[in-house]
């Protein structure tokens, strides 16, 4: 599954969205979709301090017996390893990464993905469920995951997210290409 040259990893927060996560990972490429069980989705903020790139609390995984969270798993280039870390902080101390089986359709595969550190629980900001939600939606993820991934309660953050700038350039970017493409 993997060489010396990529590593997969498996996405399961903001990184669902391919713009969200080529914005500073170019290689990523969609292997497939997965879900890793006996496992929970949570929202929270390493030792308390609020996200100011999400202002609210940020996707992370625990240990839960019966449960499941679906994501996708990208191929990545080794040279976008650094930068994933560092997208993760790493070197902060706010993620671990760590090595999980994940189930695909055909089989089972291990990847590379992370569980924040000194977690404290706290809601999601809208703006960052728009962009799970999106990116469940882009990937097809199972319609009752997407269900309830838009249940979801958020902080009713209503203020300004550059990230969210930078993303719908991006996204704008792609479908003007697109068009421009189509009408060539």
């Amino acid at each position: 599954m993997q060489n010396e040259h990529t590593f997969l990893y498996f996405a399961y927060g903001s990184n669902l969205l391919k713009e969200r996560l080529q914005l500073k990972n170019p290689s990523a490429a969609v292997h497939c979709v997965a879900r890793l069980k006996n496992y929970r989705l949570m929202f929270g903020n390493y030792k308390g301090l609020a996200s100011d790139r999400w202002h609210g609390g940020v996707a992370t995984i625990e240990h839960s017996p019966g449960d499941k969270v679906w994501g996708v798993v990208w191929r990545m280039s080794m040279s976008d390893l650094e930068s994933l870390d560092s997208q993760e902080n790493v070197t902060l101390g706010a993620y671990s990464p760590v090595e999980l089986s994940v189930k695909t359709k055909q089989q089972e595969i291990n990847c590379r993905t992370y569980i924040m550190n000194s977690c404290v629980y706290a809601p999601p900001s809208p703006q960052y469920m728009q962009v799970i939600v999106m990116g469940a939606e882009q990937n097809s993820l199972p319609k009752d995951y997407q269900e309830k991934l838009r249940a979801i309660k958020t902080n009713m953050y209503e203020g300004p997210l550059p990230m969210m700038a930078e993303l719908e350039q991006v996204r704008r970017g792609a479908k003007e290409r697109a068009n421009h493409r189509s009408d060539a």
